[in-house]
């Protein structure tokens, strides 16, 4: 990676009144989490996303989400946060980041330390009850689903459903509603942010790919860290090609080398 290109992003964060990052998939993947789309790795390439992760799929047949999904919980119960998870959390405890909005439902922006977290898309960190819609800890019903693999659903314990009721993540299935307090939260902060930082998103899913031109409308620099081009890289300030557990270090040691000056 050309450390003057990085040195650049590191001069753009200790003049920025309000930066904000914006992370998808490719931050989590050298954790061991699979991008839901791109690649061998697609989650979707042996599976029809509309059967087995839409919100109707779900209501009609939650033994299929399942029977799908196992996989992916253990590998996001089972992953731990990696180099670009942790520079973030720096660039936040040093001041520099305002805050961080993220595509991914695996909790390791929160893992790794950071604070102001937005998870557009949900996480997997509750359960909610379809039929009476209380909600719990989902890490206990998550160990016992991956320590049995006869369990084919996840069912709510209240003695009003009496196991009646499907336990679903708190994740963001096709045909369901962005959580609205967290899509008001990251769109106020994108109207506050004067610099947006893209890290690891192909800025393919709406409304998340709306953020970037939401920011730059309203006179943000717009910096783009991604292995893969994007729609917006015409319009950014800089784009950085390369490994995020490579480049946000890097960049978190360029910030700290002009700090001690």
């Amino acid at each position: 990676m050309d450390a003057t290109q990085i040195a650049r992003v590191a001069d753009l964060l200790l003049v920025a009144q309000h930066a904000v990052a914006l992370t998808g998939a490719g931050i989590s993947t050298p954790s061991g989490i699979p991008d839901f789309r791109s690649g061998q790795a697609g989650l979707w390439k042996q599976h029809d996303p509309m059967v087995v992760a839409s919100l109707a799929g779900f209501r009609a047949s939650p033994q299929t989400f399942f029977g799908w999904f196992r996989g992916l919980a253990r590998q996001m119960v089972e992953a731990e946060p990696n180099a670009a998870h942790y520079a973030l959390a720096t660039l936040e405890a040093r001041g520099l980041l305002h805050s961080i909005i993220t595509q991914n439902i695996d909790l390791l922006h929160t893992r790794a330390g950071s604070q102001q977290v937005y998870e557009l898309h949900g996480c997997i960190r509750q359960l909610t009850c379809m039929r009476c819609f209380k909600q719990f800890p989902a890490a206990p019903f998550l160990k016992a689903y991956l320590d049995d693999p006869t369990m084919s659903v996840l069912t709510c314990p209240t003695p009003g459903c009496a196991g009646q009721g499907i336990l679903k993540p708190d994740v963001i299935l096709f045909g369901e509603q962005l959580p609205a307090r967290v899509l008001a939260a990251a769109q106020r902060e994108i109207r506050q942010c004067d610099l947006l930082v893209v890290a690891g998103s192909s800025l393919e899913v709406y409304p998340a790919a709306d953020l970037p031109r939401r920011a730059l409308a309203q006179g943000a620099s717009l910096v783009i860290i991604n292995r893969e081009p994007t729609y917006y890289d015409q319009h950014a300030r800089l784009v950085l090609r390369g490994d995020l557990v490579e480049v946000l270090p890097q960049l978190v040691s360029a910030v700290e080398a002009r700090q001690a000056w």
